[in-house]
């Protein structure tokens, strides 16, 4: 991440649709009220062969009535540390106004090279009025641009990258393993981000649809890099009222399905609930490892017994998906917290691990012969040996003479020995029977 480009100005200036342009992607969510976007939001562009990372952030205001005013200013402020170049979004239909010019004297004091971008210059008279923002006095050249229709942006870039020492990295996230967290809203998921990281990556509120796009973060522990993505809370689809929260729950789901683990947060003041087994469900589907940690213990009255109660119900309530690792944590009280990005390792491990050909049958078939699978029709189906195939979750292949006769729940004991013996623990497999 050498080169980074920030994309800063206030409200509903365009700034996460130039984001999407840069990237060549419609991953940050675009609407027409102002504060959509409110924590930093990475992605990855190119141009003329040089690779670079841009940032989103939310529109910097000060002394309105929005609640997240400050933390979306400190956002903002962290992107321009950490930026190479800075592109400051003005906005051509509404002209300079006074918060442009109060954001322009923050920008000057960063020291790093700025572009202002007047955007929405669709027209020839918009093009012409982006004159107006010289008097800010920032900047050598007004870069007039279309963010929606492109127009205008390569001239923008030509600029940007001569700023660049190198031809920076294709894609820094290759091979690191992503870890998406989910749940239903308000259940903590940017407070943990944020407990793990030791600072404000995402915006915190009791206002549940805190988050509103799937938030990436690079993390580090146990000498293993992976990926953190904080997502907007998951609803009921009935309860899902405005585009907003529509789009974010779309994000939430990408990000689910982009990930190698999911790690479902469950609050303990109110249990497993519906939604929660749909989040669990969809993750099971997807072939994805998954880890439950249960949020809030701290609020819950407990004794001796209690998690060994809660875990069995919860186990029990999810079955047959009831392969997956629960943790008790508090994010408040820091408590488990690190254990269960350990757990998140270890079952990241047990998905990606490929057992042999011979150990396999070596544990599998004298399995299979103590217990064969039952007669159909008056058929014997014998089972000769199994393979594991090259996949992104665990799959295995068991070659038999009848494949047509072998029922689901003998594909499920065979899962179920494939976990105890190897260690698939949080982990879906997969089981295919094929004549020989």
């Amino acid at each position: 991440m050498a080169n980074i480009v920030a994309i800063v100005g206030r409200p509903n200036v365009g700034k996460s649709t130039l984001f999407n342009r840069l990237i060549e992607s419609r991953v940050a969510i675009t609407d027409n009220m102002p504060g959509v976007t409110r924590d930093r939001h990475y992605g990855q562009a190119v141009w003329t062969e040089k690779f670079f990372t841009v940032i989103d952030t939310g529109g910097y205001v000060v002394g309105s009535e929005d609640t997240f005013e400050a933390a979306i200013r400190e956002q903002v402020e962290i992107a321009i540390e950490e930026s190479t170049v800075i592109l400051f979004v003005v906005d051509t239909m509404t002209g300079l106004t006074d918060l442009d010019n109060d954001f322009a004297n923050v920008l000057r004091r960063s020291k790093k090279p700025v572009y202002v971008v007047a955007n929405k210059a669709e027209t020839f008279e918009r093009h012409q009025t982006a004159a107006e923002f010289y008097a800010m006095g920032l900047g050598e050249e007004i870069f007039p641009i279309s963010a929606a229709d492109g127009s205008g942006t390569g001239e923008l870039l030509d600029a940007v990258v001569k700023n660049f020492d190198d031809e920076g990295v294709e894609n820094p996230d290759a091979g690191i393993p992503r870890i998406a967290i989910l749940g239903r809203p308000n259940v903590g998921k940017s407070s943990f981000l944020n407990a793990l990281t030791g600072k404000d990556r995402s915006i915190v509120n009791s206002m549940a649809g805190t988050t509103r796009d799937a938030i990436d973060t690079h993390y580090k522990l146990f000498g293993k890099d992976f990926i953190l993505t904080d997502t907007a809370g998951i609803r009921k689809k009935a309860k899902v009222q405005e585009n907003i929260e529509f789009y974010s729950t779309l994000r939430s789901v990408k990000a689910l399905e982009n990930s190698d683990v999911c790690l479902v947060l469950i609050d303990a003041s109110v249990g497993l609930e519906m939604q929660d087994i749909s989040i669990i469900g969809h993750a099971h589907n997807a072939k994805k490892a998954i880890v439950l940690m249960v949020n809030k213990w701290d609020l819950v009255e407990k004794d001796s017994k209690t998690a060994d109660t809660m875990k069995k119900a919860i186990l029990d309530r999810l079955a047959p998906m009831n392969y997956m690792p629960v943790i008790f944590a508090s994010v408040i009280e820091k408590q488990r917290i690190f254990q269960v990005i350990e757990k998140v390792m270890e079952v990241y491990e047990n998905k990606t691990q490929k057992i042999t050909t011979s150990r396999l049958n070596e544990v599998m078939l004298p399995i299979i012969e103590r217990t064969p699978p039952p007669m159909l029709k008056g058929k014997q189906i014998k089972i000769k040996y199994c393979v594991q195939v090259p996949t992104p979750s665990p799959t295995f292949i068991f070659f038999c003479n009848l494949p047509q006769y072998v029922q689901e729940s003998y594909s499920r004991f065979l899962q179920n020995k494939l976990r105890e013996n190897f260690g698939f623990e949080g982990v879906a497999i997969t089981v295919f029977f094929r004549a020989k």
